[in-house]
């Protein structure tokens, strides 16, 4: 059995999770990682993406977060997301309405910086729904 360590999943709304895990699966910036106790310290930004939590009492808990930023220390990890929800919850009509939001930036973009950091977020979004909601 893996050594447990401190994880918090945060929105603004609410506390998610706090207890202690044998490992989460975060959506980084750069990729995806499994974030384990010792982990080495490292601060990264979230994409769009699921968070997979294996507490250490077994039961797997998957969460769908749209960004934020995740604190990783030896002795646990804080992931503070700008919006997160359990999969279970999440419906067809809010991603919809994302990826239209998504789509409504890119048009009104100003210049090209902006333009590809809304066709990234897009392609983000289109990529988790079709990694979590079924055709």
């Amino acid at each position: 059995m893996a050594k447990a360590f401190k994880f918090e999943l945060v929105s603004p709304e609410r506390l998610l999770v706090s207890e202690e895990v044998e490992s989460v699966v975060i959506p980084g910036a750069e990729g995806e990682m499994t974030v384990m106790a010792e982990h080495a310290p490292v601060m990264t930004t979230i994409k769009p993406g699921v968070v997979t939590v294996k507490p250490a009492s077994g039961n797997i808990q998957r969460f769908v977060v749209f960004g934020g930023f995740a604190d990783i220390l030896p002795s646990g990890c804080t992931l503070l997301a700008e919006s997160a929800v359990a999969v279970e919850d999440i419906d067809r009509a809010e991603i919809a309405r994302r990826i239209q939001e998504a789509r409504e930036d890119i048009a009104d973009a100003k210049d090209d910086a902006s333009r590809t950091k809304a066709e990234q977020f897009l392609h983000q979004l289109t990529t988790l729904e079709g990694a979590i909601l079924p055709a």
